[in-house]
């Protein structure tokens, strides 16, 4: 369980990072070939939850430990 407990932490670090962006920088859009479209606070803190997956991912592999993943002493 400690493996899910870390990547749901991550992705609502993430999250809340994303959140924390839009509210910071305000309305976006994206503009291609003449037409735009908004872009609102969900999409980013969305980008941002998986960013955070991303860098949780990137710690496991260069070895980060795991809570749950201690060996035990006999």
């Amino acid at each position: 369980m400690g493996n899910k407990k870390e990547a749901l932490i991550a992705a609502g670090a993430g999250a809340v990072a994303g959140a924390g962006t839009s509210a910071t920088i305000g309305g976006m859009g994206l503009s291609v070939a003449g037409t735009a479209i908004g872009i609102g606070a969900a999409p980013v803190a969305a980008a941002g939850a998986v960013v955070g997956l991303a860098g949780y991912g990137v710690y496991k592999a260069f070895g980060g430990k795991s809570g749950s993943s201690k060996k035990k002493k006999r």
